[in-house]
């Protein structure tokens, strides 16, 4: 076999493993744009490697374990990524200030088909998108790195304890003893936003929950809007720490700061596990709509209980595979993501 046939082949036997270590990265380090480097970076260093891969291990734990070293040396710096709701109090309508902190301070939006692998067991795929969903994800970023990769590669992956110490080279007691502390630190967390009892697929009454959401958005129908919000439902909208509870302040907020909204598009997406939304806004400059978020939704008992405005939208997307811009008058769009 020649060496262009061998590195060919080599490349298929890497790739394939590109989403589920795509996935680990995001939950190790809660950025979808870092994941993406730390997955490329793994890829590279184990291409350049394979002739000194050994076969003590099979590929993927050999992956796992270069992946692993990546995102511990990214998180070296101590960085914890988080929602608006990890960070400050609820803000009252009244007093709210649009003040931006820095894009690595934000835990960031991540479309499904990047991280979840196609899964035959349907109940391996719920865990797969319960271990994406925002709160879960916040809940990581808590963690110590040791501690959050034990966690995610026993609870989520369902490693054996004896691979996760081959893995990180220590002791299964080592691993048990770190899985309790993360675990213990998990129970501890009053979490808010935390309610997304979404099922997978859809059930009928959430289907018609989000059309009926769609209608109230696009329509920018407050009244028809809030007999959707659950009476604590929350927003966020990072990059801006300010976060929202309850209908009286949301459709507030909607009605004064972001009245530009009205006459917005909503396009679905798949997002965290969660079903999500491109937002796109009336462009009076350009004319048409431009990108205005990625909005992620929470469900519970039949309302709205969090709803999340991704505002990155240069970066997120072409993520999801979005256009930048839509025609006023267009009322479909090839969708990717």
């Amino acid at each position: 076999m020649g060496n262009g046939t061998a590195t060919a082949d080599l490349d298929v036997v890497l790739e394939k493993h590109r989403t589920e270590l795509t996935g680990y990265c995001y939950r190790m380090l809660g950025s979808s744009f870092e994941a993406e480097d730390a997955v490329q970076d793994t890829l590279v260093r184990a291409w350049r490697g394979y002739d000194t891969f050994e076969g003590r291990s099979s590929v993927r734990s050999w992956l796992y374990r270069i992946a692993t070293n990546v995102c511990l040396d990214m998180l070296a710096a101590g960085n914890k990524r988080a929602r608006p709701v990890d960070l400050s109090e609820s803000t009252p309508l009244a007093s709210y200030a649009l003040s931006p902190r820095p894009d690595h301070t934000w835990l960031e939006p991540m479309p499904d088909t990047r991280v979840l692998p196609a899964l035959d067991d349907p109940a391996e795929a719920a865990v797969a998108k319960e271990s994406v969903r925002l709160a879960f994800m916040a809940a990581l970023q808590q963690l110590p790195p040791k501690q959050r990769a034990v966690l995610i590669l026993r609870e989520v992956l369902a490693w054996k304890a004896a691979e996760v110490a081959a893995l990180l080279d220590t002791t299964v007691a080592s691993v048990n003893s770190a899985l309790q502390r993360a675990r213990a630190t998990l129970a501890e967390r009053d979490d808010k936003g935390a309610r997304a009892a979404v099922s997978d697929p859809l059930d009928e009454e959430q289907r018609k929950l989000l059309e009926r959401y769609v209608a109230a958005f696009e329509g920018y129908d407050m009244t028809a809007l809030t007999a959707l919000l659950h009476e604590d439902a929350i927003m966020t909208m990072p990059p801006f720490e300010m976060w929202l509870t309850g209908a009286g302040d949301i459709t507030g907020f909607m009605t004064s700061i972001g009245h530009e909204c009205e006459g917005s598009r909503l396009l679905p997406v798949e997002v965290n596990g969660l079903p999500g939304f491109a937002h796109y806004k009336p462009d009076p400059e350009a004319g048409g709509l431009s990108p205005w978020s990625i909005q992620v939704l929470e469900i519970s008992a039949g309302r709205l209980t969090g709803f999340h405005f991704f505002l990155d939208t240069k970066r997120l997307f072409p993520l999801f595979g979005l256009p930048l811009h839509l025609e006023a008058e267009s009322d479909e769009v090839e969708k990717g993501g």
